[in-house]
Formats: structure tokens, C-alpha cells, sequence
């Protein structure tokens, strides 16, 4: 049985996704295309997928809805494509529930890099020769469970989180009063260095906040540090 990851490439332009299927299945990926919302979906129902790479411009669904839609109903990383001019767009795909997004034109090398970092992201990294990894954390009634990947509200509730803002709330968790740049943020989460422009820590800090704050415009949880980042200001409690 072929147990590479399975990548669901959502793109209209035939050139683009022959493109990336190509390259993707030569790095010992399993691809399938789709070229619009409603074939995406027949394809999600036929099969298993690891992993959705989403163009923003779509007929008939456009990425956006799309991307909140699959966001919504189930826990695929989404990687999306954008116009290099759409930065907004940008913004507003990481807020919906995007786990990373690539500006075209791309480089196949840079969206195959971006992918293997964000399917890391998503297993729950078990080094049985590295160092012991606490498994379960607590704070302010919230616990954080790491081989399952769930967090859970001071009430038992489930927190709906996506991959990045799981492994970015782990991030600060393990490492309660420290101040954590964002470039160290996004090295740490995602194995990578900002862009110019890099604003994905910014928006997923937003993203929990808002699930975990009272207030999310005046933080107590995770807090900004002017000039430094953030720091997570709640005491852990670590098993």
C-alpha cells in the first residue's frame, strides 16, 4: 500500500496544476486536481487526503469560501496560492484558516519546501532518541493535550484550532515568560525566515487570541512586547 502524503492540488489553471502534480509525484507525493470547489468536493468524499493546496482565484466558490468551508467541517492543511498583488487576500486567507500561503509566480522547490513544513507541523512529532517532550499542558483552566493535538476550554469544551495556530500556541506554552521574536516565532513553527512583508505570526496570534482571551483587544494571555514580540504571560503547568 502507497503510504506517501496525499496532496489535493485546487487549481483552475491546467497549466499551473500539471505543473505542480508533476513535480510533486516526482518528490514521491500521490497528487490529484481539481479545478473548482464542487470537484474538490467529489474528490474529498472518494478518498484520504494530508493536505489541500488552494488557489484564491476560482470559478463558481472562490478559495476564500472555500478555505473557510474546509476550515469549518475538517482539520486538512490548506497551503494557498495567491496573486503576488493580493496581499489583503493574503491576509484575509490566513484569517480564515490557511495554515501557509506562496504568491505567484512560485518556485515548485519553494511550495515543495512549504509543504513538507507544514505536514511536519501536523504529526505529532515523536523522537524516541530525543530529548522527553511534556505531553500534556495546563493554564488558567485550559489544557492542551500534545499527542492529540486538541486544546480544551476551562469548561471540557473543545478550542477548534488549526495546525499553525496549534503549533504556534505550543510554541509559547513550552516556553511561558519568555519574550519570543516573531522571526523566532516563525523559525521555530514553521523552519523557515520571514519575508519582507511576513505578517502570518501577527495573524494567527489574532486567530488565538480570540479563542482563548476574554478580550482579545487587551490580551493577558499572550501578550506584545513593543520592539520584542510576544510573550505568554499565563502560568504553565506541565506533565
Amino acid at each position: 500500500m502507497n503510504t506517501s502524503p496525499h496532496i489535493l492540488v485546487v487549481e483552475d489553471d491546467r497549466e499551473i496544476s500539471a505543473l505542480v502534480a508533476r513535480y510533486l509525484r516526482v518528490n514521491d507525493f500521490r497528487v490529484s486536481v481539481a479545478g473548482d470547489g464542487r470537484e474538490m468536493n467529489r474528490r474529498l468524499a472518494d478518498g484520504h487526503y494530508d493536505l489541500v493546496i488552494l488557489d484564491l482565484m476560482l470559478p463558481g466558490e472562490d478559495g476564500l469560501a472555500i478555505c473557510r468551508r474546509l476550515r469549518r467541517d475538517t482539520r486538512l492543511p490548506i497551503v494557498m496560492l495567491t496573486a503576488k498583488s493580493d496581499e489583503l487576500d493574503r491576509v484575509v486567507g490566513l484569517e480564515t484558516g490557511a495554515d501557509d500561503y506562496l504568491t505567484k509566480p512560485f518556485s515548485p522547490r519553494e511550495l515543495l519546501a512549504r509543504i513538507r513544513a507544514v505536514l511536519r507541523r501536523c504529526r505529532a512529532d515523536a523522537d524516541p532518541q530525543g530529548p522527553a517532550r511534556a505531553q500534556n499542558h495546563a493554564f488558567l483552566g485550559f489544557h492542551l493535550d500534545v499527542a492529540a493535538r486538541r486544546l480544551t476550554d476551562p469548561g471540557g469544551a473543545l478550542v477548534t484550532l488549526t495546525a499553525a495556530e496549534f503549533d504556534l500556541l505550543l510554541v509559547l506554552v513550552e516556553r511561558p515568560g519568555r519574550v519570543l521574536s516573531r522571526d523566532s516565532l516563525l523559525d521555530l513553527t514553521q523552519g523557515r525566515a520571514p519575508g519582507p512583508y511576513e505578517r502570518s505570526v501577527d495573524i494567527l496570534i489574532s486567530r488565538i487570541r480570540r479563542k482563548l482571551e476574554g478580550d482579545p483587544h487587551h490580551p493577558e494571555i499572550i501578550r506584545t512586547v513593543r520592539s520584542g514580540g510576544y510573550l505568554f504571560a499565563a502560568e504553565v503547568e506541565s506533565t
